[in-house]
């Protein structure tokens, strides 16, 4: 039997959650709490395979208690964060934080029991409105340190420079540093952008709208 662990400061849905985890053959209820504020204390207590925790509860979020399971080193424990928040925030810092799922608590119940299976099998459960949200966050993470190659502030401007038709003299009177530098700045960004030469980092530049 897999063994369940809920977190709900709001006394109706938790007990709705422990009578729907109880009456299913699959699972046992090892406890039930309002807050999440001996997260770490209660897991070692009751040992639970999976954990449903809400975000917004009071003295300490969920997300905080997720932090601190994993900082205590408590990664076995599979933790789905159980909310009414599909906000790109909420679910950045529950994925970054280790968390291995995320279900709107709106989420039928007999969804529930089955994303509670997925997690303990290792899979990463979530609700389709907050999948769609984590493929569009992670797209654009992935989209925007491609298109700006991690180019810091000053490669930046001499890039701009050299989309300008600016020669090293003249990019290094523009911005008040010596040519050597500018031929430092300038090897530096066609190692990070991938390129041998001036042609090749401006027309990468203008394709990806960075200068």
């Amino acid at each position: 039997m897999i063994k369940i662990c809920i977190y709900e400061d709001n006394k109706q849905l938790r007990d709705s959650l422990a009578l729907l985890i109880e009456s299913s053959g699959d699972f046992k209820l090892q406890g039930a709490f309002g807050n999440c504020m001996n997260v770490v204390d209660d897991y070692r207590k009751n040992k639970p395979d999976v954990i449903l925790m809400d975000i917004d509860m009071p003295g300490k979020t969920g997300i905080k208690g997720l932090i601190e399971l994993r900082a205590a080193g408590i990664v076995d424990v599979k933790v789905l964060m159980l909310t009414v928040f599909d906000d790109n925030d909420n679910v950045f810092e529950a994925v970054k934080n280790g968390a291995n799922g995320y279900l709107l608590k709106k989420t039928a119940p007999p969804h529930i029991l089955e994303y509670l299976v997925e997690a303990y099998e290792g899979g990463a459960p979530m609700s389709s409105s907050i999948a769609t949200q984590v493929l569009k966050m992670f797209s654009e993470v992935y989209r925007q340190k491609n298109d700006s190659y991690n180019l810091s502030d000053r490669e930046r401007e001499v890039l701009k420079s050299l989309v300008k038709g600016y020669s090293y003299k003249m990019i290094a009177e523009e911005l008040f540093i010596s040519i050597d530098t500018v031929r430092s700045h300038i090897k530096k960004i066609y190692e990070k952008m991938h390129v041998n030469s001036k042609t090749e980092a401006v027309a990468l530049a203008f394709r990806n709208n960075i200068a």
